[in-house]
């Protein structure tokens, strides 16, 4: 079958160096030779943190890709639970390595980050990018508005645990074993939801998937070198991922910044980094649907299945993750949620209320830079 890429048809199969040369940020795979030769010489942790964090972005990217690859060929049950797998497989692996080193807030600020982060950042750069030359761009109410309402049950989950330990203790820094309890029934709550999703979603009503134009489809890669670049891209993220939570105290001192803007800003962003390109790329093709799906949908995948993975991953680490997140982060959370949904209540969208969701996440990241050490 005819392939397209980048304007130009691809018949049948490609290689795997044809398939990466497919995407010009798969040139910032040259970070990784970079990471390695930084450490080997010694270098400040500031340029292992940036090195590393570069690296992950096109890796990210391929786990993406490669997943896709595979799952065009399973069908649409075991394929959408691959994508859920994988998709956001680099979120997960990096707050693993954080997990393992005791940086908690930096997890949890990651969490919160990536769910901002989607929900202003990315469709408001969808929505700018696209709208510029176009009057408006039409996506569906109905699909967004369902993506709002699983986006408020996270919201539910992640503030009620921050308001017990509010009423019963006065504060939002004191964990005990009763709140470590509270957070994992919660997480168990939030897993059975988002498993209930896949089967919303990929079996029972499949129409509401969109899924890639058929003019827009990737070029094909054989199944045996799409799980051997999925294992590669997968094994290079963890190593990068130990390199930067390795970095991240150093990195913080010399950048002047703390541990939480770090994670709520700079994580966030390396970690989704792939998804949010995605995002703007089809809004730029017209393609608004699958940007506000790509957008709603990483956010749910984050509240819904990343959060209470890595609770129950705590526990077997054994240094439990509480869900109780600080006010700042309840507040922009809760504030995300309601700008997309006040943006995606008449299914159209243009480059100004983009603009305005932008402007929204910067003030946030502002706030988020000032707020002091814990």
């Amino acid at each position: 079958m005819a392939r397209r890429v980048h304007g130009r048809q691809i018949h049948g199969q490609i290689g795997v160096v044809e398939f990466i040369k497919g995407s010009w940020l798969n040139w910032l795979l040259v970070f990784i030779p970079l990471t390695v030769t930084i450490g080997i010489t010694g270098a400040p942790k500031l340029w292992l943190f940036l090195t590393s964090a570069l690296a992950i972005v096109p890796l990210a990217g391929l786990i993406g890709s490669t997943t896709e690859q595979i799952s065009s060929r399973t069908g649409p049950g075991l394929g959408g639970l691959l994508n859920a797998t994988f998709g956001n497989a680099t979120e997960l692996i990096i707050a693993l390595f954080a997990l393992s080193a005791g940086l908690q807030e930096i997890v949890k600020a990651s969490i919160s980050g990536s769910i901002i982060g989607n929900n202003l950042l990315v469709l408001g750069a969808s929505m700018f990018a696209g709208g510029l030359g176009r009057e408006k761009q039409t996506f569906s109410r109905t699909k967004a508005g369902a993506s709002a309402a699983m986006l408020f049950l996270a919201v539910v989950a992640l503030v009620m645990p921050a308001v017990f330990d509010l009423a019963v203790f006065g504060t939002l820094e004191r964990s005990t074993p009763r709140i470590e309890l509270l957070s994992l029934l919660v997480s168990m709550v939030l897993i059975f939801t988002y498993l209930a999703s896949l089967i919303f979603a990929f079996k029972t009503h499949r129409d509401l998937i969109s899924s890639v134009p058929s003019d827009e489809q990737e070029p094909r890669l054989s199944i045996s070198n799409s799980i051997m670049l999925l294992a590669l891209a997968t094994a290079a993220v963890a190593w990068e991922s130990e390199v930067l939570v390795g970095a991240v105290e150093g990195a913080t001192r010399s950048l002047g910044m703390t541990e939480f803007f770090v994670g709520v800003v700079i994580v966030a962003i390396v970690g989704n980094a792939a998804e949010h390109f995605s995002a703007v790329l089809m809004a730029r093709r017209n393609h608004m649907e699958l940007a506000v799906t790509i957008a709603t949908g990483s956010s749910t995948q984050i509240a819904l299945f990343v959060a209470p993975v890595l609770v129950f991953a705590s526990f077997v680490i054994g240094n439990p993750l509480s869900l109780v997140f600080n006010a700042f982060e309840i507040a922009a959370i809760g504030l995300s949620v309601m700008a997309l949904s006040l943006v995606s209540l008449d299914g159209e969208s243009n480059w100004f209320e983009g603009m305005q969701l932008i402007a929204v996440y910067v003030i946030l990241a502002i706030v988020f830079y000032f707020v002091p050490a814990g």
